[in-house]
């Protein structure tokens, strides 16, 4: 179909939707049918492409082995399990999705919500990613360590914190203070 003013032949397209036909000078085309459609019927559901699942992408999931298999819409869907259960790849053992190992927590691990620990190499939920949170054996061990290398500047704080510990702040002219309850770090 032809577009365009008497001026310009080429400028623009009719909408190839049956009810429609339109002019457009700023034409849609259609990646799956290939017709060219106007601002409102651009969309696959609006003029009922045929074609709309030529890209589509789905997964499906094996009742056996709990593995997910993509399909690109092409193919049979039964085809494709029954291919997979034969492939020897699919095992009943692997139903079973795997928990966070931390004591009384029952969340299921998902590609989304593991975090792995960088100094034990547990993989834990994300409510338990720190290493205090999951009791990490070398998690306290490196907390306490003063050769930390990413946490260096850390460690200079608490040993200046620690030296100010036996001064009194308050007797440098700032004003008298009260000693808390309740055992506090004084800040100068």
């Amino acid at each position: 179909m032809g577009g365009g003013t008497e001026a310009f032949h080429d400028l623009g397209a009719h909408c190839q939707h049956s009810d429609c036909h339109q002019l457009d000078f700023l034409p849609f085309h259609c990646d799956a049918c290939r017709k060219v459609f106007c601002l409102e019927h651009r969309s696959y559901k609006s003029h009922e492409c045929p074609k709309s699942d030529h890209n589509s992408r789905k997964v499906l999931v094996c009742e056996v082995c709990s593995t997910s298999i993509e399909t690109t819409g092409h193919g049979d869907e039964k085809v494709l399990l029954e291919k997979h259960r034969n492939s020897g790849v699919c095992d009943p053992a692997n139903k079973k999705k795997p928990t966070c190992p931390v004591r009384r927590c029952k969340q299921v691990l998902t590609f989304s919500n593991t975090s792995t620990c960088k100094t034990c190499q547990l993989k834990v939920c994300l409510k338990h990613r720190f290493p205090v949170d999951h009791a990490c054996s070398q998690g306290s061990s490196l907390a306490t360590s003063s050769s930390v290398v990413g946490g260096r500047w850390n460690d200079k704080f608490l040993v200046a914190l620690a030296s100010r510990k036996d001064k009194d702040c308050a007797k440098s002219g700032r004003g008298s203070v009260s000693p808390p309850s309740t055992p506090s770090v004084k800040a100068c």
